[in-house]
Parts: structure tokens; sequence; C-alpha cells
């Protein structure tokens, strides 16, 4: 069942856009097929105006675009209305696409082991968006995220090349030797505890036990799997890239991982090339980035300057979390890019 809602502030209505996918029917995990995605739309209109899709990080999902993490703080779509409203960001048509699935992402990518989002969200989802309201179409189109969110936009714009006209990056997904295997201790020790994978999830899918860190790095390692590891023969629909019952790391699973990693995707040249034809690529991280992420983006800076890839790259004071201000910053120079 489709989450009815529909809010006015700050010059915009919020309200869901309710997508029944067919790419997604037959999907490996059994998430739903019919999707509620976010819109935030200028009340003034919609005709004419730039699309900005906007993507989550992992764990995700409408619901979580529309909660306040703070009692005194805006929402994201809040946030952008008011700036909006101030003259801070030019108008236009914003769409969370929801591509969440049980085990709290996609990394915005086709995989056997989740399913086809990437074709849900540029193939089925935003065409729809585009003509309903009359908005986006080539040229006239950005995409920005966060986190795994940030990967998707960076990752989405090195296989369709043109698709989108510029990019922002926010803390995305890189380096992977850093970020991700850094977790995989904690992952083991979880699994450890609760009797292997798929117990884990059984129970934190029953709200037997709640999400802490230690949780969240057990989930990340199954989840990366699904994206870029799947193989539909194992147990589990994916491989994992570390032995669970003695730690050791599976070189072959982990080589199949560090492929999809953006320091080794700007290095061929049919990625690099995509990635020239953006009118801008954003990229930022916190200097104190609770997944390292920082340093993942330091090391891309030299490789995007090597194969001659035009970015903007920023590094802020603080972490992880509490940064949707950085849009703030992002947006305005994203959209100017198609005046």
């Amino acid at each position: 069942m489709s989450l009815v809602f529909e809010s006015t502030f700050h010059g915009a209505s919020f309200r869901n856009f309710s997508f029944e996918s067919t790419v997604l029917k037959g999907n490996p995990l059994g998430d739903p097929v019919e999707r509620d995605n976010p819109l935030l739309l200028p009340e003034s209109g919609t005709e004419g105006l730039p699309l900005v899709v906007i993507l989550m990080g992992f764990t995700g999902f409408g619901r979580k675009v529309m909660s306040k993490t703070s009692l005194w703080g805006d929402t994201l779509p809040e946030r952008i209305a008011r700036a909006t409203q101030a003259g801070k960001i030019p108008p236009a048509v914003y769409l969370w696409p929801s591509c969440e699935t049980r085990l709290g992402g996609s990394q915005y990518r086709n995989s056997e082991g989740t399913g086809r989002y990437e074709d849900y969200a540029l193939r089925e989802l935003i065409p729809a968006v585009e003509k309903e309201f009359n908005c986006g179409g080539e040229g006239n189109r950005v995409i920005a995220g966060k986190s795994s969110g940030g990967y998707g936009a960076f990752t989405l714009c090195v296989r369709n090349p043109g698709y989108f006209t510029a990019c922002a990056c926010h803390a995305a997904d890189m380096g992977f030797e850093s970020g991700y295997r850094r977790e995989f201790p904690e992952a083991l020790n979880v699994w450890r505890r609760y009797g292997g994978p798929a117990a884990f999830l059984e129970k934190l899918e029953s709200g037997e036990l709640s999400m802490g860190t230690p949780e969240h790095a057990a989930l990340d390692a199954m989840a990366m799997s699904s994206c870029y590891s799947p193989n539909p023969d194992s147990e589990l629909g994916f491989d994992l890239p570390v032995d669970t019952e003695t730690g050791e790391p599976i070189d072959e699973v982990w080589d199949r991982w560090v492929v999809h990693d953006p320091l080794n995707l700007v290095l061929e040249e049919s990625n690099a090339s995509a990635l020239r034809e953006l009118k801008l690529l954003f990229l930022d991280a916190g200097e104190c980035d609770e997944f390292a992420l920082q340093w993942g983006l330091r090391r891309l800076i030299p490789r995007l300057e090597k194969m001659d890839i035009a970015h903007r790259a920023e590094f802020f004071d603080g972490g992880h979390f509490n940064t949707d201000h950085r849009y703030e910053t992002s947006l305005p120079l994203l959209l100017s890019e198609l005046v």
C-alpha cells in the first residue's frame, strides 16, 4: 500500500509519488515493486523546471526523508524549500528515488543480488516524474547524494554519460580499503554472536535487536556483498569477502568489490570520458568522517587530475552525520550549470 501524504512549507509542496515498477518484479530479495518516492514541488508550478535527483544514503528511505532528526532542525526538504524561498537556491523539482532493499540499500545499481535499481531509477521513475510534471529532461537534470547516495550519483554518471548535466557527491563511498574493510571485524563479531549472517538478518527483521554501530557494520557488509559480489547459487545470494568462521579475507571476492571503487573506476578511459561530459563534478567530505571517506576523496583527487577530469572538491569541519547543510553549497552550483 502506498503512502499518502502532502504538506506545504516555505512556498513548496512536499508529497509522495507512488510508482509500481516493472523491472523490480521478481527481485532476488523479494522487496516491494510499488515504491513511495518523495517529491518537493514549487507551488508556483513545475513546467520547464530542472529536475534534481537526490539519492539517499545506506538505510535511507522515503519516510526517513520526512522525519526530523532534531526538534530544532529542518528536514532536508524543508531546508531546500527555505533556501529556495530566500533566493539562495534556484527553483527546481526534487525527487528522492526509493531504491532501498531489505538489506539496507542497492548502491543504485543493477545486481543479481538485489534487482535492477539503476533501471528502476533512470528508465522508469525519472521519465515518469518528468512526464507528469513537465520538468527535467536532457540537459535539464542534475543528481546529488550523500554516502551510498553520493556513490550512486558518481557511478550513475560513469555508466550513463550525458544523462545528468552535473553531479554532487557528498561523503561518497570510495577508498574501499579504508572504508568498508575496517568494518569487517565488527561484522564478524555480530554474525558470530547471532549464529551467522542469515540468523542475524532474521533477528534484525523480527525486531529482536536494535541497530547499533556493530549491527550497522554487519548489515553493511551483507548489503555491499549483494551489490558487488552477488552469487545466485550461494545460500545468501551473494559471497562475503571474509570467512565468517576464521575471519580470513577471501581475496577473489574482495577483488570483485574493488573494481567498483571510484578510485579504480576513474582510471578507465571510458569512465573518465563519461565524467568529462559533466559540466560540474562536485565532491566533499568531512575532515572527521566516521567511515574514513575523507581519505578516499583525498586519494581520488590526484586520479581525477591524472585523467583530466574537471572537478571541485571541498573538505569541511565535521563528520559523516548532520551534514544536510552541505546541499546549500552544492545545489546552487549544480543548478547554475543549467542556465
